[in-house]
């Protein structure tokens, strides 16, 4: 993975961690090869884990994978507002406001 877009903590990690990084890598291209999802789908799952478990840096890595991997600001603003019955609205909420912190600079 390129380190463009990454924040700069995440940076300087794999500066300084890279070997550990690059298991985390790859890791993560291992379970998005293993099925027939595609890649807009599979942020989305981790979008929703993540705003489950109130990860704000995970909701925004998996916002701006997602955004590469074509989706646009409405479909990641509905995976969110879909979520309200099942983690509730505070959860959402915070969500939404560290989606629109990735989508807004990008002018979406």
């Amino acid at each position: 993975m390129a380190n463009a877009g990454y924040p700069a903590w995440y940076r300087v990690l794999k500066e300084r961690h890279g070997k550990f990084v690059s298991a985390l890598e790859r890791l993560g291209e291992a379970v998005r090869q293993e099925g027939p999802l595609d890649d807009k789908t599979g942020h989305f799952i981790q979008m929703a884990a993540a705003a489950a478990i109130g990860s704000e840096g995970s909701v925004h890595s998996h916002v701006r994978r997602a955004l590469a991997a074509g989706a646009t600001p409405e479909e990641i603003t509905h995976a969110l507002i879909l979520l309200t019955s099942t983690i509730g609205f505070p959860r959402v909420s915070a969500a939404l406001s560290w989606a629109q912190e990735v989508m807004k600079p990008a002018g979406r």
